[in-house]
Parts: structure tokens; sequence; C-alpha cells
């Protein structure tokens, strides 16, 4: 039996987010019983943590399999908005377990700044490459085309 790479199974955006969104629920439900039990081990910023890094995970996975999209537009437009709403969602889930907002949790803020910033730029790099390989794929390298070049005289 062959094994496919999870690269090559095409996971919609939505529910890259979507299991994104639950696991930052599930390590917020896990950091507040641990706060239950011990103050010195979570500190009130460890949802805006989970929230920062799953943010994270999200945009390096997600540009990732962009790569392997049919329709890179479509793919780009659907990971725009689950992006967005990963972000909305899991800060209100930081918002909602810490009682911090974005601007008391301390540098949170431009984390999440740098992660869509970075996100962007991951996004376009794939794209670039994907445009560099599909250039590529279409030369034939046995003999590739001889381009004139006009000479001065």
């Amino acid at each position: 039996m062959a094994e496919t790479s999870i690269f090559e199974s095409k996971i919609d955006p939505v529910y890259q987010a979507g299991g994104a969104l639950v696991a930052v629920f599930l390590f917020d439900v896990a950091g507040s019983a641990v706060a239950a039990g011990t103050e010195d081990v979570v500190n009130n910023r460890w949802p805006w943590l989970c929230a920062a890094s799953f943010l994270l995970f999200f945009a390096l996975f997600n540009a990732i399999m962009s790569a392997t999209s049919a329709n890179l537009m479509k793919y780009w437009g659907r990971s725009i908005y689950s992006f967005l709403g990963l972000a909305i969602g899991s800060g209100l889930l930081a918002w909602a377990f810490s009682g911090l907002s974005i601007y008391q949790a301390g540098s949170y803020k431009w984390i999440f700044f740098v992660v869509t910033f970075g996100y962007l730029v991951f996004l376009s790099m794939i794209a670039v490459m994907k445009k560099v390989v599909d250039f590529a794929q279409k030369e034939e390298w046995n003999s590739p085309k001889l381009r004139q070049r006009k000479r001065k005289r």
C-alpha cells in the first residue's frame, strides 16, 4: 500500500483554521486546569501565547499547502478569510480565558501583527516559487529555446 504525503492530500483552508481553533480551545482549557491547581506554572497570558502559536502554525502549514493547490487564487481567498477568522476566533478565546484584551496582553499585539505580515510574505513566496517551477516545467530541457540577444555594435 502506497503511503500518501500530507501535502498530497488537499486540506481546505477552512478545515485547517477550524482544526487550529479547536487546538487553541483545548490548550486554553488545559492551561486553565493547570492554573487552577497552581498559579506558578501558567500565567494569565497563556491563552494569548496559545493563540499566537497556533496562528503561526496555521500560517506556515497553510502557505506550504498552497503549493499543491490547483487554483491558487481561489485557495488564497479561502486562506486569507480562514486566517482572519482564526485570528479573530483565537483572539476572542484568549480574551475570554485570560480576561485581558490584546492591548493589555503586552507584546502579543505586535506578535499578531508580525505573524499576519509573515503569513502574507509566506503566501507570496510560495506563489513565486510555484510560478518558477511551472515555468521550468514548460521549458524543454533537452533543447531549450535559444533567445536572440540584441548586441550593441
